[in-house]
């Protein structure tokens, strides 16, 4: 008795994982795609987790935090802790470039996590008179009247760090910020690893501002196929309200 015998013979197999393939490679982009959205919204609630971080690290100890060391790897000591040299009214942050002190956010003495979405530290400009010594007589650039007893600085207090729409003839977005923060995006340019280590520089102009050590100018526009950089800064007037309600300031 025949039987009839069914099955691929290995043309028709190849044609099926042809067409697989050809449909899971179409797949790919709007895949790849959704999750780096993904990976931007989460970072995107991570800065706003961090502001709100920095606020209530100022409102309990009347001052912003100093940065962590960039380049010390996780689990090694100090890894994650503000910076600081001196102690007393002599108290200031270490890594200080001109009136202002630069490297990664301190996550460890902020209770947050380490890194964005893309599992990178995040970069953090502080200027030194807003994290400085309460004790500390310089107030940015001012003298508050009455002196300010609970904080470093005073409502007069000027932050020396600038947002720019472009780095190239940019218009400010924002002016006299105490803090900026700053996610290195998708590429990762300029960003430090958990591991200390530096990722590659970028060719983008606006990039390189963002991770400058010497720079007191940052750059936050849209996403471009260059820019994929995701700032936040402290600003001065919520900073401080939120010290008046605190009774902090004035």
């Amino acid at each position: 008795m025949n039987k009839n015998i069914v099955g691929f013979s290995l043309l028709e197999m190849s044609i099926v994982l042809v067409i697989v393939g050809i449909l899971m490679a179409s797949m790919l982009p709007a895949l790849s795609g959704k999750i780096e959205q993904q990976h931007v919204s989460e970072t995107r609630r991570q800065l706003a987790e961090i502001q709100q971080a920095l606020l209530g690290f100022a409102i309990s100890n009347g001052r912003l935090p100093c940065p962590a060391e960039r380049s010390i790897a996780s689990g090694q000591a100090n890894a994650g802790l503000e910076a600081t040299t001196g102690t007393g009214s002599a108290l200031t942050c270490s890594n200080l470039t001109g009136s202002s002190a630069w490297g990664v956010l301190p996550w460890a003495t902020l209770g947050l996590s380490e890194t964005d979405a893309w599992g990178r530290r995040f970069t953090y400009h502080v200027s030194r008179d807003f994290a400085d010594a309460i004790a500390n007589t310089s107030y940015a650039g001012c003298t508050p009247n009455p002196i300010p007893t609970q904080a470093t600085f005073g409502l007069c207090s000027n932050g020396n760090l600038t947002v720019l729409s472009a780095a190239t003839n940019g218009s400010n977005v924002a002016i006299k910020i105490p803090a900026v923060v700053i996610s290195h995006g998708i590429n990762g340019h300029g960003a430090y690893t958990p591991q200390g280590t530096s990722l590659p520089n970028s060719n983008d102009s606006d990039e390189i501002k963002n991770y400058n050590t010497t720079n007191s100018k940052y750059v936050s526009h849209d996403f471009t196929p260059a820019f994929d950089d995701l700032v936040l800064w402290v600003s001065p007037n919520i900073l401080f309200n939120r010290m008046v309600k605190a009774g902090r300031l004035p």
